[in-house]
Parts: C-alpha cells; structure tokens; sequence
C-alpha cells in the first residue's frame, strides 16, 4: 500500500533523507520516529507527493507518487506538519470545499461530512473561522479533512500535536478504529503513543533507517527490560547485597524518588533472587517490583548512542 524505494532528498549539499527503503502492508499502523530534523516530515511530504524526491520512488497503492500523482492523491488523506488550512473559512466551509474537491456528491458527502464532524466533536466550531481555533481544533479540523473522502492510505504527521489528553485519547481511538481497513503511517513524538496505536515502527535518524521492528521487539531492547525497583531502608548495604549476584548487570539509583533500579542480564529473572538475597544480608526492604521497559531508552540508545549511559 506504501512503497518507498531508495527515497533520498537533498537541499545543496545537505542530505536529509539517505535512501530510505520500506513498506507498509495493508491493516499496518506504522509508527515514524526520530529526533527533530531526522528526515521523517520530509520523507511523508514525498510519499504524499508535495516535494519530489531527488532520487529513488514512492509508491501508493501501487501509484506512483511523481508520474501518478493524480491517482496517488485521490488514494490518499494526508495530514501535513502543522495542518494548513483556510483561515479565512468557517470550518464547515473548509469541510464542504474538501469534499468538493474529493468529488464527493449526494448521500455520500452527506454521510462522510456528518461522520467527520461528528467523530471528531466539531459541532461547536462549525460556524468559526479557522484562524479563531486553538491549535488543538485546528489539528482535529486538519485530520477531519484527510479522512473526509475514505481513504485507503493515511499519512499523518503528528496527528496529536497540540491536543489534550482527552482528545489525544479519542484521536488514538479513531486511529486503531480506521486501521483494520486500512494503511497508516504515523509520525509522532509522543513515544507512548507507539504501543497504543502502532502494529510496527521505524526509527529514524540522519536520514537513514536505524531500526524497524513491532513495538514489543523495539521494547525488548531496553535497558530495563526485567530492572527491578527495589526501596530499601539501607541504600549503601541493598547495593553492597547486590552488585555481584548472578544475573544482575548493574545497580542504579532513581534520582526522583531514591528507589534503586537493578538492572538484568537478558534472559535472568531476578525477582527470586534479588529478594532472597537482601533476606541473607539482612537488609530490610520495602518495595521490589518488575520496572517496565522504556521506550524512551530505546530511542536515545538507537538516535543517540554515544550519549547513552552503557
């Protein structure tokens, strides 16, 4: 449903996407991470057809985006960084001009116009012009008209940038309700959103792939993948008790609360052991319980390695 081929983008001398290949398979949620100025708004404006590549293809529904640019776009509903839209238009006048440029007539307008806006809790901003919103119903304005003609394929490109927890919520439900029937490509900085929404992610930096992997696979990776916290009465004596047991490959303080963080060898449960051994030394504790893994750890292990503690 997407197809990337060797995508590359040069402004001068500067390379900001270094033939970047990947596909996404129909019922996929991909999600497209990175730091800022990693490539990831520039590689969706090419599989969306706004900028050309300067070498390599995009696809869509087997389309392709430079020489079926027509055909590419009527497949597509694209939500670029920073939703442009009308100012100067109600937002029911944008919606009504969206549909008709999506040539949509009849019943069918009636009923995709009444589902947008309904699905998306526009009822009390019809009749504003777009320049008089928040950014958070600007956003849900911009999503609303890349989903307005049905879609097979959907780019989104910080599809919950500047909305409430609330609406953050309803935006990600709507997200895994469309994405049985369809393709989906998600930029986000919002990593939690990674599990919740994404079948699978992509990691990018500099332009190239770093990673493509589930979401699971991805937090598998993490450092604290089967870290226990522990809270002790004695820090000094827990950490003596511990460093050195089997299958622990380090000890860390939280600097938030003072918890300890023991971390584990890949492949050692550590719960047993951790508590049985802190009985021995009789170091008195409170709390140990299974840390979850990061996601967060992971991306700056994969964007930024040499930063990364070992």
């Amino acid at each position: 449903m997407i197809q990337t081929t060797a995508l590359s983008k040069r402004y001068g001398e500067h390379l900001v996407v270094d033939r970047v290949s990947f596909s996404v398979q129909p019922g996929e949620v991909l999600g497209f991470l990175g730091p800022n100025g990693a490539g990831k708004s520039t590689t969706m404006k090419m599989i969306a057809g706004f900028i050309g590549p300067s070498d390599g293809t995009a696809t869509v529904c087997g389309h392709d985006v430079q020489t079926q640019t027509l055909a590419a776009r009527r497949v597509l509903g694209y939500l670029p960084e920073g939703a442009p839209s009308y100012a100067e238009m109600t937002v029911l006048a944008f919606l009504r001009f969206i549909a008709d440029s999506r040539a949509l007539t009849g019943n069918h307008r009636r009923q995709r116009l009444d589902y947008v806006v309904g699905r998306l809790s526009l009822q009390s901003v019809l009749q504003q012009t777009i320049d008089t919103l928040s950014k958070g119903f600007r956003r849900r304005v911009g999503l609303a008209a890349a989903i307005l003609h049905d879609p097979p394929v959907l780019v989104l490109d910080e599809p919950t940038d500047g909305l409430d927890p609330n609406q953050k919520h309803e935006v990600r439900g709507l997200i895994r309700e469309m994405s049985p029937d369809r393709t989906i490509l998600i930029s986000t900085h919002i990593l939690e959103e990674v599990p919740s929404v994404c079948t699978r992610a992509i990691i990018i930096a500099d332009g190239r792939i770093m990673a493509d992997a589930t979401p699971a696979e991805l937090l598998a990776r993490s450092r604290y993948t089967g870290a226990l916290s522990v809270r002790a009465a004695d820090s000094v004596a827990a950490r003596s008790a511990l460093e050195g047991l089997a299958g622990v490959a380090g000890v860390e303080n939280d600097p938030v609360d003072g918890r300890m963080i023991v971390l584990a060898v890949p492949g050692h449960d550590l719960f047993t052991a951790v508590a049985e051994r802190l009985r021995e030394r009789g170091v008195a504790f409170a709390q140990l319980q299974v840390e979850p893994a990061r996601l967060e750890d992971v991306f700056r292990s994969i964007t930024q390695p040499t930063l990364v503690s070992p």
